[in-house]
């Protein structure tokens, strides 16, 4: 499997201690230094790459079963056209048969309803306080405060739902099914992230042109 966007390593330590082999991927060399050094603390030594996700082809060598892109991290592209070459690279490093998991915060509810949050899935913890200070169409500006009274500012872009799933579609994906907070079965409005599961097989035209339909509802 290939992280590529693994921060601290919590996925790739998570995967290696479930017997997966891992590489690990990140743009910045202090984040792959933290990884690492978190590997080492649960006694895995992880295999670390600085990639860039518009060019990870060069960076990272081989094929991979599946590619994950977790923690909300692909919501820090604001190009469309980084977004489609990151995704294209993506799936051009898979097997035929691989499978990319890449989540997102629920920027439709977001957008739509005002934020809300149950806290079930949080990647920072529940004793973070996360809430968006400035939401448009073009960014959501995070505040992040922390039990040490730390606060920190993150500026990502409000990807829509069925917007990430056509651009999806579009470079080569034909099957993708998307988890609100990691159920099958949930309302639009309710999960804190949803979940993309893209699935890069070969289908016949028929079942193709139905789902391409579907996608672009």
């Amino acid at each position: 499997m290939l992280d590529v966007a693994t921060g601290t390593g919590f996925h790739s330590v998570r995967l290696l201690e479930a017997g997966f082999e891992v590489v690990s991927a990140d743009g910045s060399p202090e984040m792959l230094s933290k990884a690492f050094d978190n590997g080492k603390r649960f006694g895995h030594i992880l295999r670390t790459v600085q990639a860039d996700w518009r060019w990870l082809n060069r960076d990272v060598h081989g094929t991979y079963d599946a590619i994950i892109c977790l923690g909300n991290s692909f919501t820090h592209l604001f190009n469309e056209r980084d977004r489609r070459k990151a995704l294209a690279e993506y799936y051009a490093m898979l097997e035929h048969d691989g499978v990319l998991i890449i989540d997102q915060r629920n920027y439709d509810g977001i957008l739509d309803d005002g934020f809300s949050s149950k806290h079930t899935y949080y990647y920072c913890g529940d004793a973070v306080a996360a809430e968006p200070e400035y939401v448009d169409d073009g960014l959501a500006r995070f505040r992040y405060s922390f039990p040490d009274e730390s606060v920190y500012h993150l500026n990502m872009y409000p990807l829509r739902r069925e917007y990430l799933r056509r651009l999806m579609h579009e470079v080569g994906f034909q099957q993708i099914d998307t988890y609100g907070d990691f159920q099958e079965t949930y309302r639009d409005d309710e999960p804190d992230f949803f979940i993309h599961v893209a699935e890069k097989v070969y289908r016949d035209d028929d079942k193709i042109e139905e789902e391409a339909k579907e996608l672009t509802k």
